[in-house]
C-alpha cells in the first residue's frame, strides 16, 4: 500500500528540489519531516538516496514549501528544507538562493499568483526561514512561464530564460556582522586560532582564507570530497563560527542541529584556473576565487547564499574576502568550481555600522517533472493529515 502526494520536481539555479504546497503534507512538523525524509530516501548510509527522489548530494536533496502569503507586501511564502542524505534530519534553519529561482515559476504555474500573458511577472517572495523579502522577475510568453532563452548559468549545461532575483533588505538591516567585527579570531579545536569573517548576508556564513585549510583555493570537488580529514577541519571551523555568531550554544549542537547553516566558504586571490568542465578562467575576469562547503561537501558550483555573503564581505574593508580580493568592482564576479557568478551588492556605512541594501543576481529555472511522489502508507497513514 502506498500514498500519493502532489509534487513538482524543479531545477532552480544549480540546485534541484521537490516543491510542495503545505496543504498536501501533514500538518504536524514531525510527521511532515518523516514523510519528506521517506520521499527523498533518507537516511541512506550508502549516500545515494537510492530508494527516493534525492540525488545523493546537498544540491539535489532539497525541498521547498510554497503557499500564498498573508503579508501585504508579499505574494507567496517560501519555506526551504535541506534534507540530509545520510541521517534522518531536515535543516530548516537556512535558505537556498539557487532554488529561489524556481519559486516564482512554481507559484505562477500553480495559480498562487496572477501573471501577465507576456512580459515579466513580478513575484514577491517571503523567505520564511531567514525573514527576507525577495523579488523574482519571471519571464512570461503566451500565458506560460518562459523557460527557454540564451542566459547561460555556469554549473548548468543548457541555457535558459533569465530570472532576475532581487533581495530587498530592511533599511536598518541589523546584524550584518553578528560579533560586531569584520574579522574575528576563532579558537578552533585541533587548529588553534585562525582568522575568519562571520557575516549574515544571504545566510550566515563563515569565510576563511583557503590557505588556512592548506588549500590553493582553486581545487575542484572531485579532488577534495573524499578527504575526510579536511572536512573534519572544515566542520570544526564552521561549528566554532556558529557558536561565535550566537546560532548554537555548543559545537556539538551546531554539528547536530545546524549542518546547513552557517555555511563555510574559503576564498583566495584571483588566479588562472580550470573549471570542472575544462574551461579556463583567467584571473583578470574575476575579483576573487571562491568555494563553498555545503552539508560536508564542496559545492559543485557555488551556493547562492554563499555567493551573496562573499560578495558582500568583499566590499567591506578588513574582511577576509576584501583583503584577498585583487579587484573590487561594483558588481562582484566570483570564480567558482564551475565558472563565474556575478552578484550586485549595494552596501553603505552609517555611524560606524554597515548597512546592506539591494542584492541582485540572475538565475534560470525549469520544471523537470510533475505529478505525485509515492511513499508507503505506514509512513503517513492518516487520511486527514
Amino acid at each position: 500500500m502506498h500514498r500519493r502526494i502532489p509534487a513538482a520536481f524543479m531545477r532552480g539555479g544549480t540546485s534541484k528540489g521537490l516543491f510542495f504546497k503545505p496543504e498536501d503534507l501533514p500538518v504536524d512538523p514531525e510527521v511532515r519531516d518523516r514523510v519528506l525524509l521517506r520521499v527523498f530516501g533518507s537516511p541512506d548510509p550508502y549516500g545515494r538516496q537510492m530508494d527516493g527522489m534525492g540525488g545523493g548530494y546537498s544540491s539535489t536533496s532539497k525541498t521547498a514549501l510554497i503557499s500564498r502569503s498573508n503579508r501585504p507586501d508579499c505574494d507567496v511564502d517560501y519555506l526551504f528544507g535541506q534534507v540530509a542524505v545520510d541521517r534522518a534530519f531536515i535543516d530548516w534553519s537556512g535558505g537556498c538562493d539557487n532554488l529561489i529561482g524556481a519559486v516564482g515559476p512554481f507559484a505562477i504555474e500553480e495559480g498562487l499568483v496572477e501573471a501577465p500573458v507576456n512580459g515579466f511577472s513580478r513575484v514577491r517572495i517571503w523567505q520564511v526561514n531567514l525573514a527576507q523579502r525577495i523579488i523574482a522577475d519571471v519571464p512570461m510568453r503566451g500565458g506560460q512561464v518562459e523557460e527557454n532563452g540564451g542566459f547561460l548559468l555556469d554549473g548548468v549545461i543548457f541555457p535558459g530564460a533569465e530570472i532576475r532575483i532581487e533581495y530587498q533588505q530592511e533599511a536598518e538591516s541589523p546584524g550584518l556582522f553578528p560579533t560586531g567585527n569584520v574579522a574575528d579570531r576563532l579558537q578552533v579545536v585541533g587548529m588553534g586560532t585562525l582568522e575568519a569573517t562571520l557575516i549574515n548576508a544571504g545566510m550566515p556564513t563563515v569565510i576563511v582564507d583557503a590557505a588556512t585549510l592548506g588549500l590553493a583555493g582553486t581545487e575542484l570537488p572531485e579532488a577534495l570530497n573524499s578527504n575526510s580529514v579536511l572536512f573534519e577541519r572544515v566542520e570544526s571551523i564552521r561549528s566554532a563560527g556558529a557558536v561565535a555568531m550566537g546560532l548554537s550554544a555548543t559545537l556539538e549542537e551546531a554539528t547536530r542541529q545546524r549542518p546547513h547553516s552557517p555555511k563555510l566558504a574559503f576564498v583566495s586571490p584571483s588566479v588562472d584556473y580550470i573549471t570542472a568542465s575544462g574551461v579556463n578562467i583567467e584571473a583578470g575576469a574575476i575579483d576573487l576565487v571562491a568555494r563553498v562547503v555545503s552539508m560536508g561537501k564542496l559545492h559543485h558550483a557555488i551556493t547562492g547564499t554563499g555567493a551573496i555573503a562573499i560578495a558582500t564581505a568583499l566590499k567591506v574593508p578588513g574582511t577576509v574576502a576584501n583583503r584577498l580580493a585583487e579587484s573590487r568592482n561594483e558588481t562582484a564576479t566570483l570564480g567558482h568550481a564551475s565558472g563565474l557568478l556575478k552578484v550586485g551588492v549595494e552596501i553603505s556605512e552609517r555611524n560606524g555600522k554597515w548597512l546592506l541594501g539591494r542584492i541582485v543576481m540572475s538565475r534560470t529555472a525549469r520544471r523537470l517533472m510533475e505529478g505525485w511522489v509515492r511513499i508507503p502508507i505506514e509512513v503517513w497513514p492518516s487520511e486527514t493529515g
